[in-house]
């Protein structure tokens, strides 16, 4: 892992939509932190830059979080703009990131320490790292462990409010899906893979058409220098509204079909390193870079899935049975499989917590997203036959064996099922740029940035 890796990801995890009101409304110097002189030494004070609803942005986190997106930028290769711009920037940005933390508390969501370990767990395990590892070089990085915890928290709040509210409301028709099937099957053309940046000049809810026509001619602005050779992720850092703006604008790599439509149709046409004319949604005025095309790859472009036969035995964690007591016993049944002290189909009848208990532990055939995320990635790593080590998910702790794969086509109704994902995908980014700026207008914002 690059030393940078850890902490970009923390600095830009969670992009917000800056709301264009906002904009017009604050006036946002480069903040240096005020000193009082005490016995000869300088004091940092530590005030109130902006209350939001309840709560408040304080000038010292206003300051690390500048620290950390200007280091991140520079990593990146990204010239920086104005100090004052990026701190506006920012500052939205953490703004609404306050917004949903608060409405994720108001619905009762919390994250508990012990699922916040688990995600800490798999989060090294990801950088190939062993937990103290990961530790450790996060902490080399400039960052304590306990802040970067507590940051891991939050985006797992955010992203349960975000789900809540945003992906389980979009709506797909039977129809868009036949439309989306037809488009598949008279589509010709290899499948790609897409690396895109953007800037979003978004048009405010109930927008008037003097406001529109404003909003317009700033998109033409923007492009007018664009054109003229500014740099594509500066720009997009000072300009765009767009959830990825303090990443440049940057998107990453998307299956073709997961991306809108607009967006598709907007590139159709241009070259790697070359950017689209502007294009109208209902967000506002989208401007696209295309950074890179590839060829989807041949596993992920076959219509046929990966089925999984596989079985397993569940103890569940309590007041009663710890983690650690629970994955001693899996061990130890382990054990007994493998000298043939017992069989796992006997072990799993009489001990497992799991309504496949009484099958002998059998889940019979799983396909890609029917189990959870833990217990999909161990069971894809095992040899058939082979018994994993023990597994810890939201369910308990697992002990699990594969005992057969197989390769199938997929069935109509499971066509359906990944036309429907498609579909749900492309609406996504909308929904959740609409619900973003509808919690940042409901928002009570008072900035105090003038405040000695």
């Amino acid at each position: 892992m690059k030393q940078s890796k850890l902490l970009t990801a923390l600095a830009v995890s969670a992009g917000l939509l800056v709301s264009t009101t906002a904009w017009s409304q604050v006036k946002l110097s480069p903040i240096t932190p005020p000193k009082t002189q005490t016995s000869g030494k300088s004091q940092v004070i530590n005030s109130i830059v902006v209350v939001v609803n309840d709560d408040v942005i304080t000038r010292q986190e206003l300051n690390e979080r500048m620290a950390e997106i200007e280091l991140s930028l520079k990593k990146a290769g990204t010239p920086l703009p104005d100090r004052a711009v990026l701190q506006k920037q920012l500052l939205e940005r953490m703004i609404t990131d306050k917004a949903q933390m608060q409405l994720a508390k108001e619905n009762g969501m919390r994250v508990d320490d012990v699922m916040l370990d688990r995600t800490m767990l798999r989060l090294a395990e990801q950088n190939k790292m062993s937990l103290q590892e990961f530790r450790n070089q996060i902490e080399r990085e400039g960052t304590s462990y306990a802040k970067f915890r507590e940051e891991i928290r939050n985006d797992i709040l955010k992203q349960r409010i975000r789900e809540r509210e945003v992906d389980s409301k979009i709506q797909v028709s039977e129809t868009e899906i036949d439309n989306y099937l037809a488009a598949e099957a008279n589509n010709k053309a290899a499948k790609q893979e897409l690396n895109l940046a953007h800037i979003l000049i978004s048009i405010p809810e109930k927008a008037s058409a003097e406001q529109i026509n404003a909003r317009r001619q700033r998109a033409e602005e923007v492009l007018q220098k664009l054109r003229s050779g500014a740099d594509f992720a500066k720009t997009a850092v000072t300009y765009s509204d767009s959830s990825e703006a303090l990443k440049g604008g940057d998107i990453g790599w998307r299956e073709q079909d997961r991306l809108p439509q607009l967006f598709v149709d907007a590139i159709s046409k241009i070259k790697v390193g070359e950017i689209s004319d502007i294009v109208r949604s209902p967000n506002g005025f989208h401007i696209v870079k295309v950074n890179g095309k590839r060829a989807l790859n041949d596993a992920k472009a076959v219509s046929s899935i990966q089925q999984t036969h596989v079985r397993h035995i569940l103890i569940k964690v309590s007041q009663i049975v710890t983690e650690a007591e629970a994955r001693q016993k899996l061990l130890e049944f382990k054990r007994k499989i493998e000298a043939k002290e017992a069989t796992f189909e006997e072990l799993a009848k009489t001990y497992s917590a799991d309504g496949s208990a009484s099958k002998g532990g059998d889940l019979g055939w799983l396909e890609p997203g029917m189990t959870v995320a833990e217990f999909e990635q161990a069971m894809d790593k095992l040899a058939v036959n082979q018994i994993s080590e023990p597994i810890a998910s939201q369910y308990g702790v697992h002990l699990i064996q594969v005992l057969e794969r197989k390769a199938d086509e997929m069935s109509k109704d499971r066509l359906r099922v990944a036309a429907r994902q498609a579909v749900r995908e492309r609406k996504s980014d909308e929904a959740l740029q609409d619900w973003l700026r509808e919690i940042r207008d409901r928002a009570y914002v008072d900035y105090r940035l003038e405040d000695k």
